[in-house]
């Protein structure tokens, strides 16, 4: 499992470049993603925020420049010396590095392997009252495009292993590829490994919690680590895969 856009820090001497309020920041990081995917299996979670270095996307495009990179956000004080976008990428490069020793081991051990890549996404973004129209923004969103279409079956499963789950009476909208589709962590793995395994970017829209405030409701955040606890069994049957140790890999 995977958490990459939880994290809010900077590096210290990054701040001064930083125009943006830690509430604006933290309005499109994905906070608690990393409570989300506290379970028993192999976990990577990145404290680093996403304005820093966003490594869900292609290494050139993973330091926001513009502010269509950002939502339309300005996300700098000034325009980066490239010195210092190079400085910023060297972490991107460490991420990927650590993840590619990850991914051959378990490969060594198990021969194969399934990525649940943990996000959630706003649907009040242009106002706190005014959130997007639901039919366009299911609660839960399956991304698969970079996927093989050999493990098309497995993500069919998924999604219909998740839309059985009730919540508060009744099922949850889940969908495959409606609001995202992954985004580059997924595609570097399957450009890498796609023979031998497959990403799941699982996106939870951010109705468990105000994404204007903050403000988390508890209960609907434990019921999606339940969940997501629920898949890894699920997964692992539909895989064949036995389970031999719980690997560990904090970031």
């Amino acid at each position: 499992m995977a958490a990459i856009h939880p994290g809010h820090k900077l590096t210290a001497s990054l701040v001064g470049y930083m125009r943006l309020q830690q509430h604006e920041r933290f309005r499109e990081e994905d906070p608690y993603t990393d409570y989300m995917i506290d379970l028993p299996a192999s976990r990577v979670v990145v404290e680093t925020s996403r304005f820093q270095v966003d490594l869900n996307r292609r290494r050139e495009d993973a330091v926001y420049r513009k502010p269509e990179d950002a939502w339309g956000l300005t996300v700098w004080n000034s325009v980066l010396l490239n010195e210092v976008v190079a400085h910023i990428l060297e972490e991107y490069d460490r991420f990927y590095a650590d993840m590619d020793k990850l991914l051959q081991s378990t490969l060594a051990e198990f021969g194969k392997f399934i990525v649940l890549d943990v996000h959630t996404y706003n649907h009040r973004r242009q106002h706190p009252d005014h959130p997007t129209a639901a039919d366009e923004n299911p609660e839960i969103n399956i991304g698969t495009r970079h996927n093989h279409k050999k493990w098309k079956p497995l993500g069919n499963s998924l999604c219909s292993f998740l839309a059985h789950h009730r919540f508060l009476g009744r099922f949850l909208d889940v969908r495959e590829n409606v609001k995202f589709g992954g985004g580059g962590f997924a595609e570097w793995i399957n450009h890498r490994y796609g023979n031998y395994g497959c990403v799941f970017s699982i996106e939870f829209k951010k109705i468990f919690m105000d994404e204007w405030t903050g403000w988390v409701n508890i209960a609907h955040l434990q019921y999606i680590q339940s969940l997501l606890g629920g898949c890894v069994p699920f997964l692992m049957h539909m895989l064949d895969m036995p389970v031999k140790r719980t690997l560990s890999n904090g970031r």
